[in-house]
């Protein structure tokens, strides 16, 4: 099964992962822009919450060599965005200290730094994931290939997605399929038995 390499990937994608045994993440596609490959979606206090990490535009296309731009300080801002996000949700604080190394290391390739997002989640779920790195694009069956299924411009159905407790709920309705951040933030260890029990088609 090749997936895409996401940051901070959304609720559905790791429901879908969590299902298969076999897992390579793609690093010889071309870099599509606009995805889940340099963004995610937080609750912020005002709503629906994009953090974007900035790529360098250097005419590089291969995924495994676009590098970030460090032209602002995107990792302090997605830092920042977070505490803000989720100081008051009950998990967070049991995650800051093993959120730091990703913000604080200056990974230059933007592959490197999803992989440590990955890596973070998979760790602290304990979803126990398996995967490799792909070696060069090849063309796989589509009952395989998830590597355009996530869509970040599509808005996810509220229906697939039953409700947590969301830190805004009072002021804003509930936002399904968010970040897995958003998730682990508001229902820590239970974020696996809630990710199992979504059916992602």
């Amino acid at each position: 099964m090749i997936f895409p390499a996401f940051y901070f990937g959304p609720i559905s994608y790791f429901a879908q992962l969590i299902q298969h045994d076999e897992i390579q993440l793609e690093a010889f596609e071309n870099y599509p822009k606009q995805t889940y490959r340099n963004r995610c979606f937080i609750q912020g206090a005002n709503g629906k919450l994009r953090l974007v990490i900035p790529i360098s535009h250097d005419g590089v296309r291969t995924f495994k060599d676009i590098k970030v731009s460090e032209d602002y300080p995107w990792r302090k801002e997605h830092l920042k965005s977070l505490e803000s996000a989720y100081r008051s949700s009950p998990y967070y604080e049991y995650y800051e200290d093993d959120l730091l190394p990703i913000f604080d290391k200056k990974n230059k390739f933007l592959l490197d730094i999803n992989l440590m997002t990955f890596d973070f989640i998979n760790s602290k779920l304990k979803l126990d994931l398996k995967y490799s790195l792909t070696e060069n694009y090849i063309q796989v069956s589509s009952d395989n290939d998830f590597r355009n299924q996530f869509n970040s411009k599509v808005e996810p159905n509220p229906e697939d997605f039953p409700p947590y407790i969301q830190v805004f709920e009072e002021k804003q309705n509930f936002l399904p399929d968010l970040s897995i951040i958003d998730l682990l933030c508001n229902e820590g260890p239970n974020s696996t038995t809630y990710l199992k029990q979504l059916i992602i088609k």
